[in-house]
């Protein structure tokens, strides 16, 4: 059981002057706030610091609007982007963790990022709550047309920093070029377009010296 909140006199407040659904929309809503302090691997592109996880949920929504034309096939933008919103919310409770770490790492986060899902959905009203984890594990599962369109976005946000920012992140890590292919060839699966133009970018990339060939 998670530990009382000092807030939480606030929230009875809120319940007793509205209702308890606002309250607990409201809980939810002052929690994802922590997504802004949640800062990822992914430098800016200025390359000043890293970006948080809230930075990388505004620009992957930008991204589907500016770019659901490359979606093949055709999806519901308006869908993506609410899968792309609260994807990675989970990473309140999990943290963030690196694109390149090995299988046995990614299954523990696969593991905390559920618990994280069970707590943080079920700050909602049920029905409501329900809804956004099974959008949450649509876009997990990688099956539907709009989840494979969102989760490219997700991939190619950030190797798109990685490129503009002369490979900082790759340098900093060791990263190979084999690595960058393999992690990246989900965006295929929702932009065969866009696909081919980050495999030519890798290209460019070991060319300029970002990428080692490995």
């Amino acid at each position: 059981m998670p530990s009382p909140s000092p807030h939480d006199s606030l929230y009875a407040l809120i319940a007793e002057t509205a209702d308890q659904r606002l309250a607990s929309q409201l809980r939810f809503v002052l929690e994802v706030d922590r997504l802004k302090g949640i800062v990822r691997q992914t430098p800016l592109i200025d390359g000043s610091r890293n970006e948080t996880d809230a930075e990388h949920t505004w620009h992957l929504a930008t991204m589907a609007v500016i770019l659901a034309e490359f979606a093949d096939p055709a999806v519901d933008v308006t869908r993506a982007i609410r899968m792309i919103l609260i994807h990675d919310i989970v990473e309140i409770d999990a943290g963030d963790t690196f694109l390149y770490v090995d299988a046995a790492a990614r299954a523990v986060q696969a593991a905390r990022e559920a618990e994280a899902a069970d707590r943080l959905f079920g700050l909602l009203p049920g029905q409501q709550g329900a809804a956004l984890r099974a959008l949450w594990e649509e876009f997990e599962a990688h099956e539907s047309a709009d989840a494979r369109f969102a989760r490219a976005m997700d991939r190619l946000q950030p190797f798109l920093h990685n490129v503009f920012t002369d490979g900082i992140g790759w340098r900093r890590h060791g990263v190979t070029a084999g690595a960058v292919r393999t992690r990246m060839r989900i965006i295929a699966d929702g932009s065969p377009a866009l696909h081919r133009l980050v495999e030519r970018l890798i290209e460019e990339s070991v060319a300029r010296g970002y990428l080692d060939e490995g």
